[in-house]
């Protein structure tokens, strides 16, 4: 079936190109279930209309995209978001308010066509009841990296970042390690001070010199190279979830 979106732009003329856009779309195909200027008017509609997407401009007289977007997420069924606009700097907002897609303008059919892909792909997998995967937004050199929490092997604080490993690369956050231990305890183990390793990656636990601490404990991680120095204080964590 083809996907119902509603286009969301103060600009006729922007609205005109995505539904001539929407129309060339085949795989997933989509329908125009409708168009609206503002938020308001975006939100009557969808009073009266349930759609499976909304296309959504980010600058508009009124409450903007963003504002509509946090309205939307409140709905008892609400509808897939994708921002479409002609600034990049609301990216990691956009990100942060479950978005599934961010396209600027002006919009190349590929790219909607992939957005629409990803909305389809998460319908199917809401309807079989599969989670969808979380997420963590990292700026890398200019541009926001999604990062799946089930990729991370270990967060690890050094100075006034953290470094996020998976087993292609590192990455740096701006981030509290104590917060992402909040948030993340039932996938991370607390290993020392300044490190949050993955409970799927531990490998082994080993003995370890370190030349700041002495004799010790290490991690071993699936996926790495690197040994992560274990605390005598979490020595006995990390032995129970090695043998759990």
């Amino acid at each position: 079936m083809a996907l119902q979106v509603l286009v969301v732009d103060d600009e006729p003329l922007a609205r005109m190109r995505l539904r001539t856009l929407l129309g060339d779309c085949s795989a997933p195909p989509a329908i125009v279930a409708g168009e609206a200027g503002n938020a308001a008017q975006a939100m009557d509609f969808l009073r009266r209309t349930e759609c499976d997407a909304v296309l959504l401009d980010v600058h508009m007289p009124g409450a903007d995209g963003l504002t509509l977007a946090r309205a939307l997420k409140a709905m008892p069924t609400p509808p897939a978001i994708v921002f479409v606009t002609a600034h990049a700097e609301h990216a990691v907002a956009a990100f942060e308010l479950e978005a599934v897609d961010y396209l600027t303008k002006p919009v190349r059919l590929e790219r909607l066509q992939a957005a629409l892909e990803k909305i389809e792909r998460r319908a199917q997998g809401a309807g079989a009841g599969t989670a969808l995967p979380e997420i963590l937004l990292i700026q890398d050199r200019g541009r926001t990296e999604r990062v799946p929490i089930d990729e991370v092997l270990y967060f690890k604080a050094e100075l006034k970042y953290i470094t996020v490993r998976t087993a292609a690369r590192s990455y740096i956050l701006d981030a509290s390690l104590s917060e992402l231990e909040e948030r993340h305890a039932a996938r991370f183990l607390r290993v020392h001070r300044n490190a949050l390793v993955a409970r799927r990656a531990v490998r082994a636990l080993e003995k370890h010199f370190d030349p700041e601490e002495g004799e010790g404990w290490a991690v071993r991680l699936n996926g790495v190279e690197e040994l992560l120095a274990v605390s005598r204080r979490q020595l006995s964590a990390v032995r129970e979830a090695i043998s759990s």
